[in-house]
């Protein structure tokens, strides 16, 4: 039954951002998740272990294995520097630097081993510019950081993917146009575009226009809403967002992303797949 479903979405795949189960353990989550109709859930790091390489080896396949046995993949990392310290993206501080490369390369071991392809960079915190730190400089900064890492996150299949994130939330890289001139400078070929609803929105741009400026650079999506619930759960139409989406032929995954817990995890999670297979299905009859 879910093939066919599948099949009449145009492919579009559906995941969900784990963080959301407070308090659940990975296998129930899983069973959750699948049970729910997601075939696909995206990690949080911080909820495994306080840094990623103390995730053990053990651990690593239990995990995999356990999404595996639910129908899931496990397709990749997000909130990658949530809740670490003496890490940061723009530093004028060449030895944090480093330090911030080493840990997304152990990001990247982690993601690989997990069976992920992906790491979506947000964490606002840890790339807001410090003070003296002019745009350039912090871009410069940034770019040092990605070309110390990615050679060895190419290693590993995996792909770093910028998140533009809104000004009430950092003050470096707010726009797709500003993470795309990023990817260009640095260009490598593991190094993309991830897009978000809710980030989109500060942008003051058509979200389908955005979609289909940058698609050619798009290689992740987050569901969302402004009022940090799932799609569906707010004002925003989902129907012009997936319907250039599917203009652009894009065939990565859709992660539901919140922010708001408090109707509850199950209901984020099943009124959010609700919402969108509906939308799809609309697509398909139009």
């Amino acid at each position: 039954m879910f093939g066919v479903l599948r099949e009449k979405l145009h492919a579009m795949k559906f995941a969900i951002c784990q963080e959301l189960f407070t308090d659940w353990d990975f296998d129930r989550q899983c069973r959750f998740i699948a049970e729910t109709g997601y075939t696909g859930v995206e990690v949080a790091p911080f909820t495994l272990a306080d840094r990623a390489d103390h995730v053990t080896p053990e651990q690593r396949r239990t995990l995999r294995q356990t999404a595996t046995e639910y129908g899931l993949e496990i397709i990749g990392l997000h909130w990658l520097l949530a809740k670490t310290t003496g890490l940061h993206l723009t530093t004028a501080d060449q030895g944090t630097r480093q330090r911030t490369a080493d840990y997304l390369v152990e990001l990247g071991n982690l993601c690989a081993d997990l069976g992920g392809h992906l790491m979506v960079l947000g964490s606002p915190q840890q790339r807001n510019l410090e003070e003296g730190v002019s745009q350039e400089q912090a871009t410069a900064h940034a770019i040092d950081v990605f070309q110390q890492a990615l050679p060895r996150l190419a290693d590993r299949g995996v792909h770093l993917l910028l998140e533009p994130l809104t000004t009430k939330e950092t003050n470096f890289m707010n726009t797709c146009q500003s993470a795309a001139e990023i990817i260009a400078a640095v260009n490598h070929p593991n190094l993309a575009l991830h897009q978000d609803v809710k980030a989109m929105l500060g942008e003051g741009t058509p979200l389908p226009e955005l979609i289909q400026t940058f698609a050619p650079l798009t290689r992740h999506f987050h569901a969302n809403d402004a009022n940090l619930l799932g799609p569906g759960m707010g004002d925003i139409d989902y129907f012009p967002i997936f319907e250039a989406l599917k203009s652009t032929g894009y065939n990565g995954w859709v992660s539901v992303e919140v922010f708001d817990y408090s109707p509850g995890a199950e209901k984020i999670a099943q009124d959010s797949l609700r919402y969108m297979q509906e939308v799809c299905r609309a697509i398909s009859a139009s």
